[in-house]
């Protein structure tokens, strides 16, 4: 099925919540709608599902304007953050719901195989209250899944799930999407998951559609800072910088030399950004390093990585070390700087220059 939205706005009442954006997602793939809470990708899904009518623009589904059209009569599948399913009814019950609205045939065998998939078989008998709230999740998916409806809507589905529940269901929806043939529209305020999860990111904010494409070039090149804020977690270092001769002096900081775009080095543009993801900072120089001396304000241990917050000259930095490491609060602590690994963007936050992406040119 292929989805365009063209021009689509939405008002309520003299507040805008959805200002004019066109967007088409790839068909028989994952769209990820990423940015934080309010940024509107609840109002875009509703208004994609036929829940809600846009107060300019039009929903064309295969050519057809669909604009206004209820979700009663859309081949539409959608899944909450609350986990929905029939309390009266037993788990096999409630996933072949669809199956027997339409009709279908060997609805028993065809329930058990999405419940295998889900890891939900041995809970076929039970009935909703039963279950954990990750089972319940796990119901309301497979429920979705048997609709076998071209469009598969997901509102956060994860969010109210413990750590665990959540890495674990990731990965099983990232093969259960990557096997099927709905286009699927993800929504989530987790950049981590917006790059799991692969396929195309629409990157939102304040009710406006930022950037779309492959997930992995908008998480490399984002186009502006706010792009970046939206697509980077823990948050991209932003540091107040100048265009010099060599490339770009850091403001009270060191000069880094990167290779500007000819107008932006020629006229030695001040009030620059430079961007640092937090990955990027490391404690072992390399060869053409910069060196940020600076003193610790907070370490702490999240996994199998180490963040601490430094106060350097050049303003605050959070790093992202590999492995568990243990600094002493207010002790100094130099940290390394590739200049070929930072973000560079002018003075009105359009990006100027990018890293290299791994295993590019």
């Amino acid at each position: 099925m292929e989805l365009t939205l063209e021009g689509i706005s939405k008002k309520v009442g003299a507040q805008p919540w959805l200002y004019a954006m066109n967007l088409a997602p790839k068909r028989d793939a994952v769209t990820v709608l990423l940015g934080a809470t309010q940024a509107g990708k609840t109002s875009l899904m509703r208004i994609m599902a036929g829940l809600d009518t846009p107060t300019q623009g039009s929903v064309k589904v295969d050519g057809k304007d669909v604009t206004g059209m209820p979700v009663r009569e859309r081949n539409v599948a959608m899944v909450y953050q609350q986990f929905i399913n029939y309390p009266s009814l037993r788990v096999a019950d409630n996933i072949a719901s669809p199956l027997k609205l339409r009709g279908e045939k060997n609805i028993d065998q065809r329930v058990r195989a999405l419940a295998s998939r889900l890891h939900i078989e041995t809970l076929l008998d039970r009935y909703p209250a039963e279950l954990s709230g990750g089972q319940q999740q796990r119901v309301a998916l497979a429920r979705a899944l048997a609709k076998g409806a071209p469009l598969m809507l997901l509102d956060e589905p994860l969010v109210n799930l413990d750590y665990k529940l959540r890495e674990e269901l990731r990965e099983e929806l990232t093969q259960l999407f990557a096997a099927g043939d709905s286009t699927v529209i993800y929504a989530t305020t987790e950049p981590g998951e917006a790059l799991l999860l692969g396929g195309y990111t629409a990157v939102m904010d304040a009710g406006e559609l930022l950037q779309y494409g492959p997930t992995a070039e908008v998480f490399h090149a984002p186009q502006s800072l706010r792009v970046a804020r939206a697509f980077s977690d823990p948050p991209m270092n932003l540091l107040g910088a100048a265009a010099v001769t060599l490339g770009v002096q850091l403001n009270s900081g060191p000069a880094l030399a990167i290779s500007l775009p000819p107008e932006t080095a020629k006229n030695l543009t001040a009030n620059l950004t430079v961007g640092v993801r937090a990955s990027a900072l490391r404690l072992q120089a390399r060869d053409g390093d910069v060196a940020l001396p600076g003193v610790v304000e907070l370490a702490e241990i999240s996994g199998s990585d180490t963040f601490v917050h430094l106060t350097t000259g050049v303003g605050e930095v959070v790093a992202q070390l590999t492995g568990v490491h243990y600094f002493g609060l207010g002790a100094p602590l130099t940290l390394h700087l590739s200049p070929a690994q930072v973000y560079v963007f002018d003075a009105q936050g359009a990006l100027l220059v990018a890293p290299k992406r791994p295993g590019g040119p």
